[in-house]
């Protein structure tokens, strides 16, 4: 454990617990087999989706019923609330090419957002089994679980972004959204492996040690990044636009659409 690391709250214990609670959703789903259907932008969805996000809002409802919470379902429907200084992002299934695929690289996406910086951030892979955290002002965390059984959430163990290695960078990028200009982009550093992964776990592998850069010149939404975004930064990493420029939350004018953006260890 570093010097600021400490233990999640019990604020931030629960939004785990409702991960994994999406997440059990998801995986009788998954397991079932997967009804597909589009959306208006031609994206796939799956009540899988749908029903996992019911339950996410339903608890952060109890939860904070104050705070906004936008939604990437909800948001697909045209139903956008208003936001202030505090509110949560949510994507309850990130990465559902991943989840039709069976690839097992989807993620439930629950984020904290502050005065336009992600505080909180839960990213659960249930069928990798691997659940992580980072709050700002305790750390970066990581539990593993198991299907159909609830995890001790007592039990995280810390995990921290580590400096760049002398032997070069491990790059992680998109199984799905590859493009030529991230290639362009990591050409100007020693990359010595790539690494592909789906979903915001990319955010987590640089969270967690087992990479180093993850540069994303595709579209992405808020929902897409936030608790990614909090785990990375709590484990003492950073995300920035690509020109260094702050990554920010709230951007309501802009649709909650993102600009493109590197994602870096220590």
């Amino acid at each position: 454990m570093t010097d600021d690391q400490t233990a999640p709250t019990y604020f931030a214990r629960t939004l785990a617990e409702i991960a994994w609670q999406a997440g059990e959703i998801i995986l009788a789903h998954y397991e079932a087999g997967v009804e597909i259907r589009r959306k208006e932008d031609h994206s796939p969805v799956t009540a899988a989706d749908e029903e996992a996000e019911a339950h996410i809002l339903a608890r952060l409802k109890e939860m904070s019923p104050e705070s906004a919470v936008i939604a990437e379902e909800e948001a697909a429907a045209g139903r956008l609330q208003t936001i202030g200084r505090r509110f949560f992002l949510v994507d309850p299934l990130d990465g559902t090419k991943e989840f039709i695929s069976h690839n097992g690289e989807f993620t439930v996406n629950i984020a904290e957002v502050m005065d336009g910086k992600p505080i909180l951030g839960v990213v659960y892979a249930p069928a990798k089994g691997r659940l992580f955290l980072g709050e700002a002002g305790a750390g970066a965390f990581e539990i593993d679980t198991t299907a159909h059984t609830p995890p001790d959430f007592s039990g995280f163990r810390p995990i921290a972004a580590r400096p760049a290695p002398a032997d070069g960078l491990v790059a992680v990028a998109s199984r799905s959204h590859r493009d030529s200009k991230t290639e362009e982009y990591l050409t100007h550093y020693p990359v010595k492996e790539f690494v592909t992964a789906g979903s915001s776990l990319k955010f987590c592998l640089v969270a967690a040690g087992e990479a180093d850069i993850y540069p994303r010149h595709g579209t992405t939404m808020e929902w897409d990044t936030a608790a990614g975004h909090a785990v990375l930064a709590a484990a003492g990493g950073s995300v920035t636009q690509v020109d260094g420029a702050p990554f920010v939350y709230g951007k309501t004018a802009e649709g909650f659409k993102n600009p493109y953006f590197v994602a870096r260890g220590r």
